[in-house]
């Protein structure tokens, strides 16, 4: 990958990361929202893997603990109680998220959203955390894309393998079942308006990774990242701030 990666995009061979870095250009903006006295919430917060990352100024950018007066993790797993990026971690039990109304001043919901069972649900307990003008970031995918419809086709018991095939590195505690619910640019612009946001919303695409193991379909996702339409790129970004 690093050769295909270096040749369609040079600057990577300086710093590592590409100019179009999903990963650093989500966070950029999330971290413009912080400030010292700023309680952040990581909805799915999980173990904190991107401790692995080697890039160190991307891995930087993901951790919040120091930047601002607190961070709170939520999470179905326990293994968010070994994220060392938080200073707080709540395990969800029920249906609503074991915080006060009211109590939050950024959201950040980083490929999790695509795992949400009930929408309504989630958008709505966003709305009842944060503060009045505080904000929620998305990252999630895109089911509009030919990413997208391939990972609805493939069955949740298959996804650890074909995760594990294209993502060498990702472990599979770290793979979870998908449902798709509020995964296209207008769902999620519907869910935001009902919710009592103002928005931002569009659609992202970085360096085809996931085609490492093919220089033709490395070439074709190269293509697809620099000329697909808003609507079919393999990312959505959303960003939002209570009304």
């Amino acid at each position: 990958m690093k050769g295909y990666k270096s040749f369609y995009y040079p600057e990577s061979k300086f710093g590592g990361f590409t100019d179009i870095d999903g990963t650093i250009a989500f966070y950029i903006r999330v971290n413009s929202f912080i400030n010292s006295s700023s309680i952040v919430l990581d909805i799915g917060c999980g173990r904190g893997s991107y401790a692995e990352d080697p890039i160190s100024i991307r891995r930087d950018l993901r951790i919040f603990k120091g930047k601002c007066k607190k961070v709170i993790g939520i999470d179905i797993s326990k293994d968010g109680e070994n994220n060392p990026f938080l200073d707080e971690f709540n395990l969800i039990k029920g249906t609503h998220w074991p915080l006060e109304d009211s109590s939050v001043d950024v959201c950040v919901c980083d490929s999790v959203l695509e795992h949400i069972e009930n929408p309504e649900l989630f958008f709505s307990e966003c709305h009842r955390v944060i503060n009045q003008r505080g904000y929620l970031c998305i990252r999630t995918p895109n089911i509009m894309s030919y990413f997208g419809l391939f990972s609805r086709l493939v069955p949740n018991r298959l996804h650890s393998t074909i995760v594990n095939k294209i993502q060498e590195k990702r472990k599979d505690k770290d793979v979870f079942p998908t449902f798709y619910r509020c995964n296209t640019i207008k769902k999620i612009r519907n869910m935001l308006n009902k919710y009592g946001f103002n928005h931002c919303i569009y659609g992202y695409e970085t360096e085809p990774s996931y085609f490492a193991f093919s220089r033709i379909f490395y070439l074709l996702g190269v293509i697809h990242q620099r000329y697909s339409p808003n609507i079919f790129k393999i990312t959505i970004f959303a960003y939002g701030r209570k009304k």
